[in-house]
């Protein structure tokens, strides 16, 4: 199934490539970075250049990065935009089949918080038993 321009809706980082290329194939709503139609975040974008580009377009962010919310400029720019976060959490790293098998295993709570939730920023980390909303450090 191939991404549709009109109907995007979800976009996974760097961190989760290998994630966001299972999504995409799967999903006609999932772009990640590097792909055609999102040509202002190629492979390499810096935190601070995608999360812009991705805000701008209402798309929601899915990723990986553990240390995002720690970085103050990051955090910053994901407040202004008001881009809302899923990141996929966890102790020990885990495959790309892991990740997928969890995101999926919550995908209807996941859905839940993007209609309850239209408006960001909002950060949730999607854990081994569900979806925790965590506060953003401003």
């Amino acid at each position: 199934m191939a991404a549709d321009a009109g109907s995007l809706r979800l976009y996974v980082d760097e961190s989760a490539l290998g994630l966001g290329k299972a999504l995409a194939a799967a999903r006609k709503d999932t772009i990640h970075v590097g792909h055609p139609l999102i040509p202002e975040c190629p492979l390499g974008a810096l935190d601070t250049d995608w999360i812009p580009a991705v805000a701008a377009r209402g798309l929601i962010a899915i990723g990986r990065d553990k240390r995002i919310r720690t970085k103050h400029e990051e955090i910053r720019q994901l407040t202004l935009a008001n881009l809302r976060v899923f990141r996929v959490g966890g102790k020990r790293d885990a495959s790309s089949w892991d990740w997928l098998v969890r995101v999926v295993r919550y995908w209807e709570a996941i859905e839940e918080v993007i209609r309850n939730r239209p408006d960001g920023p909002w950060f949730y980390l999607i854990n081994e038993g569900g979806l925790a909303e965590l506060p953003l450090d401003r």
